[in-house]
């Protein structure tokens, strides 16, 4: 390591290269492959996939993955730890600890970086997304604590992207760019390439990064969420609240006002109040609601373009207001949101909720996850993916998504 270098790349490094896993371990990694292969593959119709057709392995596989908005999230750091370090994984040929190696790097990158770097406006799942891919990759290439780290300082020309990409094309494809630059980096450390590590601790200062990394606990520091729905985690929140006032009867013909109450971090990434796309409804505190009150369970066919358009959807989206509030924790999951809907007739009905199912808090039953496989795979195929290993799943995603 260069003389004078902080101690936030040679410690990931050094924990990476060491890192020994176990049984749970393993099962983390496991639930993160099935899920995000599935989601990948849910997205095979999806125009992204003609728009990467010729650009690498683990750009496209992470650029699809990530389009439908329907991969995991870890909370602490504000990304999607899965998406980036699994496709990493894939391209480079490596399993399990590959996986969990820059799974780890990653969550514990983006923590140390902050809720104040996430509601400044980055994409933490680019910024610390880059470096953990290379970790990702570089185990599985056999790099060692040096070649991980010249490794993660190659990558960091990579490591950025912000929020107001979200609601496009942009989003998906910086998450792929991420994945990306971490394979790259990872290959040309393997050949040889020399880099100064203490590229990545200028750069973790730049970005506002603070404390250093929490090297302790298990290899991948609290589980990722698991999402039900395709769309921002900050809108599951409020989809789950929504479908309680639903499955009580509410008729969404009835509704005359919506009032949504929800700290103010809990609206950090949901940009669009009146979504004109499928994409821009993935970001929109109000089309969750409506969704939820208008679909029930909304799935992949309420997040189209036609979908957002729906006169019923244009009507309660035209009745909703939305108040926050500060404080209540700098988090997504900040607090709770509340409802309120205001009835034809003078009635009303209410609700709040914490946290939605597939928080860690509130784990996803194996019957909704095995639910959510069959919903982006299908009935015949959700036993293959269910059961797929990391050796069978790049042949997998090479036959969905074959090069020119």
């Amino acid at each position: 390591m260069a003389a004078g270098a902080d101690p936030v790349i040679a410690d990931l490094a050094d924990w990476a290269a060491s890192l020994e896993v176990d049984d749970a371990d393993r099962d983390v990694a496991r639930t993160a492959l099935v899920d995000t292969v599935a989601v990948t593959l849910a997205a095979a119709d999806d125009p992204v996939v003609e728009l990467t057709e010729d650009l690498p392995e683990a750009l496209r596989w992470a650029a699809v993955g990530h389009v439908l908005d329907f991969d995991d999230v870890h909370l602490p750091s504000t990304s999607h730890i899965s998406v980036v370090c699994v496709s990493a994984t894939l391209a480079a040929g490596g399993g399990a600890r590959a996986y969990l190696a820059g799974a780890g790097v990653m969550a514990r990158l983006g923590t140390a970086l902050g809720w104040s770097h996430y509601s400044s406006g980055w994409h933490a799942t680019c910024t610390a997304g880059a470096p953990a891919a290379a970790v990702a990759a570089g185990v599985a290439l056999g790099l060692d604590a040096d070649g991980l780290k010249r490794a993660m300082a190659l990558a960091v020309p990579a490591a950025g992207g912000v929020q107001r990409a979200f609601g496009t094309s942009g989003k998906c494809l910086q998450v792929g760019f991420a994945a990306d630059a971490g394979v790259r980096a990872a290959r040309l450390a393997a050949a040889g390439a020399s880099a100064d590590p203490a590229a990545l601790d200028q750069w973790f200062a730049l970005a506002g990064g603070s404390t250093e990394p929490d090297l302790s606990g298990p290899a991948l520091p609290e589980k990722p969420a698991v999402k039900l729905h395709p769309c921002c985690y900050a809108m599951q929140r409020p989809i789950s609240a929504a479908r309680t006032l639903r499955d009580g009867g509410l008729d969404p013909a009835d509704v005359e006002r919506i009032v949504v109450s929800t700290p103010e971090a809990g609206m950090q990434p949901l940009i669009h109040s009146f979504p004109r796309t499928g994409l821009e409804a993935k970001f929109s505190m109000e089309y969750a609601v409506a969704t939820a009150l208008l679909d029930g369970f909304p799935g992949r066919a309420h997040f189209t373009d036609a979908a957002a358009a729906r006169p019923a959807v244009r009507r309660l989206l035209e009745r909703t207001e939305v108040r926050t509030s500060p404080g209540g924790g700098d988090d997504l999951m900040a607090g709770e949101t509340g409802i309120r809907v205001e009835l034809a007739g003078g009635g009303e009905a209410e609700t709040a909720l914490d946290l939605p199912r597939g928080h860690p808090g509130r784990p996803a039953s194996e019957q909704e996850l095995t639910a959510k496989v069959a919903s982006c795979v299908g009935e015949e195929r959700a036993g293959e993916v269910a059961g797929i290993s990391w050796e069978e799943a790049p042949g997998v995603l090479r036959a969905a998504f074959p090069a020119p």
